[in-house]
């Protein structure tokens, strides 16, 4: 394993976190409401019956996991690309970033009120939460990783391997140790849309970062693209999507020295032709929930595949879906960034711990 020299030495100074004023968080804030009542996305149409048609058994096992008086709800609407959702249950709110806008937007459970968190946000993509419950950031402009702390300043956890710039940090979670995973594919530095133009200095590598000693390693160097990064509930597992390759895959790797190394791989999920697996998570049971689509009918939404990677469920949507979390006073409620809107649905299962 390659060892960082130090991770970038900005990533000692925490710097304060942007305020918007309180005018453009109300204007970002109406955008995003009218937007839900509005035009886009207008065609929407929540079933009306249960169960929910868009709600589909592939196997036999999933049944027990579909909640038959439950059904797909759309929260808000409004963004240009939603992804990275992360739930906050001691404040029953929910984060994601609306990148291509440049910033990360707040949904309320208790009364549905969605307004802007943070803009700008330097682009940001994927939010996870640290076991302090602190905000965990990937953001693309910046190129960084970032942690807000209580006091809303933000500080830099890593914006350099080996004094070179990252990427465009793309997903992240927290292992329960306290290290940081996350996933630096190119994707923020190929266009302006979601980041800026910029020529890749470093491979397309999964970083391990120690935030008590800060040290920054790369556990898997063999992966063309990483996206979407999860941990299996009992983190022997860590499954990362491979967006480099045709179709994409969704590779197990086993966590091994104690948590500190990644060892053997092997491709658990092969995507169908089109098909485009992006964020995922898994519930207790060790199923992945992964975001899917490319914009055909048939493909998009929330695919459910058993721990063996055996297809069991589909939630269809009208859109892609890029990112999934579990969230809601029992952890059985999922949200889903899709594209333009955000969206959720209550299931018979939890997510697991750190996702």
């Amino acid at each position: 394993m390659l060892d960082s020299r130090a991770v970038s030495e900005r990533s000692r100074v925490s710097t304060r976190s942007p305020r918007p004023s309180r005018r453009t968080v109300l204007a970002s804030s109406a955008t995003i409401v009218a937007a839900a009542v509005g035009a886009p996305g207008a065609q929407w149409q929540e079933s009306q019956r249960y169960p929910d048609p868009r709600i589909e058994i592939l196997d036999p096992g999933f049944a027990k996991y579909r909640i038959n008086s439950a059904k797909v709800e759309r929260l808000a609407t409004g963004m240009r690309w939603a992804e990275g959702p992360v739930w906050f249950g001691d404040g029953r709110y929910l984060l994601w970033s609306d990148i291509p806008n440049d910033r990360i937007v707040k949904w309320e459970e208790e009364t549905g009120a969605v307004s802007v968190f943070r803009k700008p946000s330097h682009f940001a993509n994927g939010n996870t939460r640290d076991r302090q419950g602190r905000l965990l950031t990937c953001e693309h402009d910046a190129r960084r990783v970032t942690r807000t702390e209580y006091d809303g300043t933000i500080t830099i956890l890593a914006d350099s391997y080996e004094g070179k710039p990252l990427n465009s940090p793309n997903d992240i979670v927290c292992r329960s140790d306290g290290t940081i995973w996350f996933t630096d594919p190119p994707f923020g530095i190929l266009g302006n849309y979601e980041g800026h133009v910029a020529n890749p200095e470093l491979p397309t590598n999964v970083y391990r970062l120690d935030p008590a000693t800060k040290r920054l390693t790369v556990v898997a160097g063999d992966i063309n693209r990483p996206n979407g990064l999860c941990f299996s509930p009992d983190e022997r597992r860590l499954y990362i999507v491979e967006a480099g390759l045709t179709p994409r895959v969704i590779r197990a790797y086993d966590v091994i020295d104690g948590g500190t190394k990644l060892g053997l791989s092997r491709v658990l999920i092969t995507a169908e032709a089109n098909g485009t697996p992006d964020g995922l998570r898994c519930d207790v049971d060790g199923n992945l929930w992964v975001g899917w689509g490319m914009g055909a009918e048939n493909l998009d939404g929330v695919k459910v595949f058993n721990p063996e990677g055996k297809p069991i469920g589909r939630i269809g949507m009208p859109e892609r879906v890029a990112n999934v979390c579990f969230g809601g006073r029992h952890r059985d409620r999922l949200f889903m960034a899709a594209s333009t809107a955000l969206y959720s649905l209550y299931v018979n299962t939890q997510g697991a711990i750190g996702g």
